[in-house]
C-alpha cells in the first residue's frame, strides 16, 4: 500500500491493510527473515527463525538481528495506535540481552503499548523461544507527529 493511500486511516488500519495484502510491514523484516503473526490495537507479534547468516564472530545470533525484531515489535505496537494523520519515529530503543540465541531457534517478539499520547508513545517487547525461554527484552520511546 503506497504511503499516499494511508491518508484517513488509523495506524491499525494501515498495518492490517499491509498484512492482508501479504506485504511486508517493512522491507527490513523481509531482509532479516521475520514477519508479523498477530496484530491488534496496541499489540503486535513478529516471528522468525534466525539463520547462520546473522551470526556474530562469537558464534551466536548478532544483537542487531535481535534489536531489529524487537524494534519492529515496539514500533508497530505504537503504529497500531496512531490516529489518522499521525506518524511516528523511534527516538530511543533499549535492548537487554538475557541469553545467547542460536541459529535455527524459532522466536516470537511481542510488542505492547505501555502508554501513548499526542506526542510520544512508549512500548515494550520481549523475545521468547516457542518454549517460553526469554532471550531479550526492549523498551522504546517513539515521537508521535502529524503527517500534514
Amino acid at each position: 500500500m503506497p504511503v499516499d493511500d494511508h491518508a484517513g486511516l488509523t495506524g491499525l488500519e494501515q498495518l492490517q491493510g499491509l498484512v492482508s495484502a501479504n506485504a511486508a510491514l517493512a522491507p527490513i523484516a523481509e531482509t532479516l527473515g521475520f514477519h508479523v503473526t498477530e496484530l491488534a490495537a496496541g499489540r503486535v507479534v513478529f516471528a522468525g527463525t534466525p539463520g547462520l547468516n546473522v551470526y556474530n564472530p562469537i558464534g551466536s545470533v548478532h544483537g542487531g538481528w535481535i534489536a531489529a525484531i524487537l524494534d519492529s515489535a515496539c514500533g508497530c505496537a505504537v503504529h497500531s495506535r496512531l490516529r489518522p494523520g499521525q506518524t511516528y519515529t523511534t527516538l530511543e530503543l533499549k535492548t537487554v540481552f538475557h541469553r545467547a540465541l542460536t541459529a535455527g531457534t524459532p522466536v516470537r517478539a511481542e510488542g505492547r503499548i505501555v502508554q501513548i499520547g499526542g506526542r510520544a508513545g512508549f512500548s515494550e517487547a520481549d523475545l521468547r523461544g516457542l518454549d517460553g525461554t526469554l532471550y531479550a527484552t526492549a523498551t522504546s520511546t517513539c515521537l508521535v507527529m502529524a503527517t500534514r
